[in-house]
């Protein structure tokens, strides 16, 4: 129990972090599908940049500044030339998966080298902890990272008036903008940030939970990652939860193939996609979205 725990933890970390992005900018009334590639290049940037400098913690500076770098495509293309919001994510899933590949070829014709990983960080005393102590305080700084966002997150969307312009844009982007409130600004600032997460997040993919990148090694958990923002009904502790219900379901994939049970590997590979289908057909109907979720504004006179 204790090892399922542990690798549920560390398996949810890149979900709930590019989940807590994405819910910045769904709660900013944007939607943007291509978290997926974001992460993609999140992955490829913050491997390349670790491995160029030594250094772990300059590669996933590295991936956040990639994620942000195409959150900023998203947003020219989105606000500026005015393109619709799933189109343009789904050009960057594509554009990355392209770009990712080339890149990896190209820098690293044979195998790709070993780069500096971000290591395991043991909170003293607490780890020594029987039972509970190394699931929960033997982990990436990516876990302790996850979870003190979602409470700043949580605590600044619900009790901060940040937290709640950016609320008031999302449910009604013609009601803020009549009290005031910048739309736009709000909107691409959210865009940029989730972003800058979701490349931090596809850095854990190459920087914690493997040591190499692969050409679309981010397996959809970028969907899955929108998945987690709808499961956890558009909140940061319900984001929490529900990554750690997927990260369970992935460490539980591993277990059972472990256990040689002489089903098909294929239905492994498939068990965390379905349980997010099946989440999704449960969740979908119970959960209410912010009322301006994937609506474009433009501004009277703009």
């Amino acid at each position: 129990m204790e090892a399922l725990l542990e690798a549920a933890l560390r398996l949810a970390a890149p979900l709930l972090i590019a989940a807590l992005g994405e819910l910045v900018v769904e709660r900013g009334g944007v939607i943007n599908i291509g978290i997926e590639g974001t992460m993609l290049i999140g992955a490829f940037a913050g491997f390349a940049v670790a491995t160029a400098t030594g250094s772990a913690a300059v590669g996933v500076v590295g991936a956040g500044a990639a994620g942000c770098a195409v959150g900023a495509v998203f947003a020219t293309a989105t606000f500026a030339a005015r393109i619709d919001q799933i189109v343009s994510g789904m050009a960057i899933n594509l554009l990355a998966l392209g770009v990712t590949g080339l890149g990896a070829r190209a820098l690293w014709a044979g195998a790709p080298p070993t780069p500096p990983l971000v290591e395991p960080f043991p909170i003293p005393v607490l780890s020594s902890l029987p039972v509970v102590g190394r699931a929960l305080f033997q982990q990436s700084p990516y876990v302790y990272g996850g979870v003190l966002l979602a409470a700043v997150l949580g605590f600044g969307l619900a009790r901060t008036r940040t937290g709640l312009r950016l609320r008031a844009v999302g449910e009604s982007a013609r009601a803020a903008d009549a009290e005031g409130v910048p739309v736009l600004r709000f909107r691409v600032v959210a865009v940029l940030t989730g972003a800058t997460l979701a490349g931090i997040a596809g850095s854990s993919l190459s920087l914690a939970l493997s040591d190499t990148f692969s050409e679309g090694m981010t397996a959809g958990r970028g969907f899955i990652a929108l998945a987690v923002v709808i499961f956890g009904r558009w909140s940061a502790w319900g984001g929490l939860a529900a990554a750690l219900f997927f990260g369970a379901a992935t460490a539980l994939q591993f277990r059972l193939q472990a256990r040689g049970l002489g089903i098909p590997y294929p239905v492994f590979l498939m068990f965390p996609y379905l349980v997010t289908l099946a989440v999704l057909a449960f969740a979908t109907g119970r959960a209410r979205s912010p009322a301006d979720l994937g609506q474009a504004y433009v501004r009277e006179g703009g």
